[in-house]
């Protein structure tokens, strides 16, 4: 009987030692990966904005991946007999049938196929959040310019292939959609028909469209996302992570928790938070009841036929853009592609080029690494506010015919006030938002020529509220917080990690 050999643990710890010495004198693998655990990121919730997207996208990879074993990317007319006894019979297309399948025979399945839609719908809403605070805080400005727009790209990129996976199923309100951007194409001037044809296969129906977005939608798309996602993260780590000005930080320091272990930890949570609040609405709340609606067919169209969320303002344009075909250089251009081509388009070109464009009208080229608060930016915040509007009031003309609906007004008043609303309304905001971002910084000045000290809106024991004031380099921080309970003994704070850039 062999008997193990037994070893000082103060040998056995030496032996682990040298080996590891060894193997890292070959990869050299230690001093990168402490570098990136000593990495350090700043404390500020909204900064695990863009987390929550990756974290989304992650899911929609996994869950994705699931869905394509069943899946069945083709036009052909089959008869349906399976587990859903109302369709039993019923004619359809093999990538309606197949989709069913995975609703109902498959384990699993539709519960997967809920969380792959709610994930896509987490995932673009979370890319708007984070570039709204990016640029209301100022952080897309130089060196980090290239980032915003690599978020521009992603963003473009992450409705599209929205549209692709809701346009998959074949179902009745996915097929109007389908039908609804085979206009779009074709009403682009000189290169509308070609581009049918190159997605298509064809004039509309065409027979190669399935297996041709199927593609987009599984690989290509995909891929593009992953190596810009790869490229942004990358840049982040090259530039080191913004933050809030407050007392002790400056352009050349960054203050926060390290990778490892304070806000790896923290980000791991924040995933199986995202992870788990998905999967209870990928079991709890129905979404895209697609054996609900039926295969599609052209002559069952009704109305309340919208799409996802972040396709209304587009529905929205349509929907209130006024009939006018116009002729440049003898070419006809449909009325349908200014409102669905042209102006989708002019918004994120003026996106994309909006760091150029301040940077040109403010004169301001220097590096930043410190956030500006949005009321010392009247302007942009109030471009920003403007944005917004515009984008909200296009959504909400996306579903005019449910408005009329539910509150019985006449569908010509309710186009005409979004035809108004739609220029009036984000002027107007703009105005206003600007108004009032110079009263902030008035009342600022104010105090600080006074001697005043701002006042934190605290509850009160028994119920109520009160204002308590706080010494003037505490609400200057930055970083304002609630004032220590009384009864509680103080505890020292913990002092964030500062590094040098």
């Amino acid at each position: 009987m062999l008997r193990r050999q037994s070893w000082p643990k103060g040998v056995l710890r030496r032996q682990i030692i040298q080996r590891e010495r060894e193997a890292d004198v070959r990869l050299r693998v230690a001093s990168p990966l402490r570098e990136k655990l000593n990495k350090v990121f700043p404390d500020h919730w909204s900064f695990m904005l863009g987390e929550i997207a990756l974290y989304s996208f992650i899911i929609l990879l996994l869950t994705g991946t699931f869905l394509t074993f069943w899946y069945t990317p083709s036009d052909t007319d089959v008869y349906y007999h399976g587990r859903y006894a109302l369709l039993d019979g019923v004619q359809m297309s093999d990538a309606y049938r197949s989709v069913l399948q995975i609703s109902f025979d498959v384990r699993g399945g539709l519960l997967i196929r809920q969380i792959h839609h709610w994930a896509a719908l987490l995932f673009v809403a979370s890319i708007v959040v984070h570039m709204a605070r990016i640029f209301f805080t100022g952080a897309f400005r130089k060196p980090r310019d290239v980032n915003w727009m690599i978020g521009v790209t992603m963003l473009a990129l992450a409705i599209v292939e929205g549209f692709c996976g809701y346009s998959l199923p074949d179902d009745l309100l996915s097929g109007t959609g389908v039908r609804i951007a085979a206009s779009i194409v074709l009403s682009i001037p000189v290169i509308g028909t070609w581009l049918q044809f190159l997605v298509w296969g064809g004039q509309y129906p065409g027979h190669e469209f399935f297996q041709r977005i199927y593609i987009a939608h599984v690989l290509l798309i995909p891929g593009i996302l992953i190596a810009l996602i790869g490229l942004h993260l990358t840049l982040v780590v090259r530039q080191k992570h913004t933050e809030f000005p407050a007392a002790g930080r400056s352009e050349k320091t960054v203050s926060g928790s390290r990778l490892y272990p304070q806000y790896g930890i923290k980000s791991l949570g924040l995933l199986a938070l995202i992870g788990g609040g998905l999967a209870a609405l990928g079991g709890l709340a129905q979404i895209n009841p697609i054996y609900f609606y039926g295969p599609y067919e052209p002559s069952q169209v009704s109305s309340l036929s919208q799409p996802d969320w972040y396709m209304f303002f587009v529905e929205g344009a349509l929907r209130i853009w006024p009939q006018a075909q116009l002729e440049i250089f003898h070419h006809d251009i449909p009325s349908m592609f200014w409102p669905s081509v042209f102006l989708p388009v002019a918004m994120f070109v003026i996106a994309f080029a909006y760091p150029s464009l301040e940077r040109r009208f403010t004169g301001d080229k220097r590096r930043h690494n410190l956030l500006d608060r949005p009321r010392d930016h009247p302007v942009r915040t109030g471009l920003g506010v403007a944005a917004l509007t515009f984008f909200v009031v296009l959504s909400i003309w996306g579903g005019d015919d449910a408005v009329t609906q539910y509150f019985h007004l006449r569908l010509e008043g309710v186009v005409w006030t979004g035809r108004l609303a739609a220029p009036l309304l984000p002027i107007a905001m703009f105005f206003i938002t600007r108004s009032i971002c110079l009263r902030l910084q008035q009342r600022e000045r104010r105090r600080e020529r006074t001697g005043d000290s701002p006042g934190v809106i605290v509850p009160v024991e028994g119920g109520g509220w009160a204002e308590v004031t706080e010494p003037a380099e505490v609400a200057h921080s930055g970083d304002p917080g609630l004032p220590a309970d009384p009864n509680v003994p103080s505890a020292k704070p913990r002092r964030p990690m500062v590094k040098h850039r």
